[in-house]
């Protein structure tokens, strides 16, 4: 598990393709520290576990399936990715629980700077509607960050100075691929209820869930 804040803007030095996932190699710095073969790394947002670390680098395997529904497929000699080392116990929870488990890669659709943060819109994925809402968690990139604005198929968030000069978002522009992972949280509660990605060609409550809108509302929380 992570928290969503970034311990290292690293960079890609080398990307092996073995069959359909690869070996991925990253030069860092602080996330070497105290690293074994083994622990994982949220490369992106995406969570990886190192194989190999040393000469300031670590390597990490990546499935296919991974390179496939993430950003990281994309990846060259010299692009930069954001690396978080899994939480330990007793560290402090500043940002949100991610899982590393990416969910869906977003487009950047506008980025506009004001005098004190960035605001980027996003396409929101299918799979992501129902998932995001105002003032919620959302991670981009392994970013954890607030949203600001949903309607339909958008996603807005706003970046402070220090969250942008120290992530890759600092090289967000209109156009840029972006992992997003969903709250947790909110997984769990459409999971509970029943519910499917809009779109999926199924709708409504799943039949015995024992949480419906009849439910929700007998108890006050809908109207």
């Amino acid at each position: 598990m992570f928290t969503g804040l970034i311990e290292e803007v690293g960079r890609i030095e080398r990307l092996s393709r073995r069959g359909e996932g690869a070996h991925i190699h990253i030069a860092a710095e602080k996330v070497l520290e105290g690293i074994e073969i083994g622990d994982s790394v949220a490369v992106n947002g995406a969570c990886l576990t190192i194989t190999d670390v040393g000469g300031g680098s670590l390597v990490a395997d990546c499935m296919g399936e991974t390179l496939v529904r993430t950003n990281l497929g994309g990846l060259a000699p010299g692009h930069l990715v954001n690396l978080e080392r899994a939480l330990a116990i007793g560290d402090r929870m500043g940002g949100h629980m991610v899982l590393g488990h990416v969910d869906a890669v977003a487009t950047v659709l506008e980025v506009r700077q004001d005098q004190v943060s960035k605001d980027i819109l996003l396409s929101l994925p299918v799979e992501l509607q129902g998932l995001v809402a105002e003032k919620g968690s959302i991670a981009i990139d392994g970013i954890s960050l607030t949203v600001t604005y949903v309607d339909g198929q958008k996603v807005g968030v706003g970046v402070i100075p220090h969250t942008a000069r120290v992530t890759t978002l600092r090289n967000a522009a209109p156009g840029t691929q972006v992992n997003l992972e969903a709250d947790v949280i909110a997984r769990y509660v459409r999971s509970a209820m029943g519910g499917v990605p809009a779109g999926s060609g199924r709708a409504g409550m799943r039949e015995g869930s024992g949480v419906d809108e009849d439910l929700l509302k007998g108890h006050g929380f809908l109207e």
